[in-house]
């Protein structure tokens, strides 16, 4: 624990030998000027807890050198006691006017002196801790402002938000109200992962911890989160010995200890370089169980998301009932997309909403005759004219949701072409989705892949070509030439995830990954 410092100032060599001489034996770092400007020299460098001021000094005296000190926003929350030999009343307004906290006249009782100086320690204490708490308070809700604005239910990374309140917790600079070291521990599927964090200037420094801390926790169940603290011969104690004995094994010294305990996540605050209060066990329970409600509600969207997935799935294998299209072509078509999708740069929300959303493509032929569907040979021009119905009827099917506005875009426009000649609005260039852009060229690949009526199937290399060099019926101008590059570059991946889902049974959910 940090020794608590006295800068006594006076400018005579025996007053202040007097002082050092009733403080030293109680403890107190004592520090010593002689006159004013001295004192504010030495207040550049070092911040007491206390000082002691002589009021007649030459030069600069106690009064003026007061009120540079509670002018300073860095030592006003510093105590003052000024000492005189001054008895009037009046130059004791003087003292409480200057920003004094207390006065002792000379020659001053030792008894008097220790007492005044405790008792405003204490006082400085409580202060600091109470300014302490309302910083925190503030970091709090500035911490749950920044979470809340950048929380998403794709994106949240657990590890990543914990040490984010690690972050929060160790501060930029040393500072007695922070710990020096912060051990944070996950329990993944493949067991505990304990990471130490501490500074490093103006950054937070992350190592990985081998040592199984978990094995010496007494970790409570369920969700009985608890919040615990040791200090001195408390760490010798039954409850908290195995956990500084395997501390001390990573070469971790423990002077003080606030742990953060739960079944599935720990924080440890070590070393505080002052006393535990019940402030700081309070602001790390607030932080942390913050992260951990977001967790939660991280895992429920999940959840969420999962079950709309699998609506999606549902719905698509509906509309394929009596289509000619068979196996697991919603399947590979998603992930065909996604290759395509990457390889552009699109972001990973966008490559996982379009390896699901594209699914749906052709969810319009459920309102599709299942005798035009399955029809053996040639569509009449009557047929044909209904069939190409299917789209507007998917992206009807589909609604106006935000969170389905991929796949109605998909749905609806799949079948336009870059050139212009596609339908059902001969669409041309950009004014086409770029998610149905990409599906367009997707699918086609898939339907050159699969046999037809009026075609046999095609092996990987024959597919290539017709979609890079056309062949009457197909033309590389169809396609949007940036998604054209793309397939040229995954052509590869596409033959193996054809191969890959070729022959799963349509029931499985589990797909080859296209990753």
């Amino acid at each position: 624990m940090a020794q608590v410092k006295i800068l006594c100032v006076d400018d005579e060599t025996y007053n202040r030998d007097l002082l050092r001489a009733v403080l030293t034996p109680r403890g107190y770092e004592v520090l010593e000027a002689a006159d004013g400007q001295q004192a504010l020299e030495i207040l550049g460098q070092n911040r007491p807890d206390l000082i002691l001021l002589d009021v007649m000094m030459p030069g600069m005296d106690g009064y003026a050198v007061c009120r540079a000190i509670k002018a300073d926003p860095g030592l006003l929350n510093i105590p003052v006691v000024m000492i005189t030999a001054l008895t009037a009343k009046t130059e004791r307004i003087k003292s409480i006017e200057a920003g004094a906290e207390d006065f002792i006249s000379k020659p001053f009782d030792q008894a008097e002196v220790l007492a005044r100086i405790a008792m405003l320690l204490r006082v400085k204490t409580l202060g600091d801790q109470l300014r302490a708490a309302y910083t925190n308070i503030g970091q709090i809700t500035s911490f749950g402002r920044s979470v809340a604005r950048t929380f998403s239910t794709t994106r949240f990374e657990f590890s990543r938000a914990l040490a984010k309140v690690v972050e929060k917790v160790l501060g930029r600079n040393a500072d007695p109200d922070r710990p020096s070291l912060v051990l944070t521990g996950l329990r993944l599927k493949a067991g505990w992962r304990w990471y130490a964090y501490e500074r490093d200037g103006e950054k937070v420094r992350r190592s990985v911890l081998k040592t199984r801390l978990e094995l010496a926790l007494d970790l409570p169940a369920g969700h009985a989160a608890r919040i615990v603290s040791f200090a001195g011969k408390e760490l010798e104690n039954r409850e908290i010995k195995a956990l500084v004995a395997k501390l001390r094994e990573s070469l971790i010294r423990v002077l003080n200890l606030l742990c953060f305990l739960s079944e599935d996540v720990c924080l440890m605050c070590l070393n505080y370089q002052r006393p535990i209060t019940r402030y700081d066990a309070d602001v790390i329970n607030t932080l942390v169980t913050q992260t951990v409600f977001l967790k939660a509600i991280f895992q429920q969207m999940d959840e969420i998301a999962e079950a709309f997935d699998y609506s999606l799935l549902a719905l698509a294998r509906a509309s394929e009932a009596n289509d000619e299209d068979t196996g697991n072509h919603i399947h590979r078509v998603g992930e065909y997309c996604a290759l395509m999708a990457r390889e552009l740069g699109a972001s990973d929300a966008f490559v996982r909403s379009i390896r699901v959303q594209a699914l749906t493509h052709d969810v319009g032929k459920i309102h599709i005759p299942a005798g035009i569907l399955l029809k053996p040979g040639a569509l009449s021009p009557e047929e044909m004219a209904i069939m190409r119905r299917h789209p507007e009827y998917g992206a009807n099917i589909l609604g106006d949701h935000p969170r389905l506005a991929m796949a109605r875009n998909i749905a609806l426009s799949h079948h336009e072409r870059w050139d212009g000649t596609g339908y059902p609005q001969g669409l041309r260039g950009k004014a086409i989705p770029l998610e149905a852009r990409i599906l367009n060229l997707a699918d086609q690949y898939d339907a050159l892949r699969n046999a037809r009526v009026y075609k046999p199937a095609f092996d990987h290399a024959k597919a290539r070509d017709i979609i890079v060099k056309g062949d009457g019926r197909t033309r590389p101008e169809h396609f949007d030439p940036a998604v054209l590059a793309a397939f040229q570059k995954t052509a590869d991946r596409f033959e193996k995830t054809y191969e890959c889902l070729k022959d799963t049974p349509r029931e499985k959910n589990a797909i080859c990954s296209a990753k």
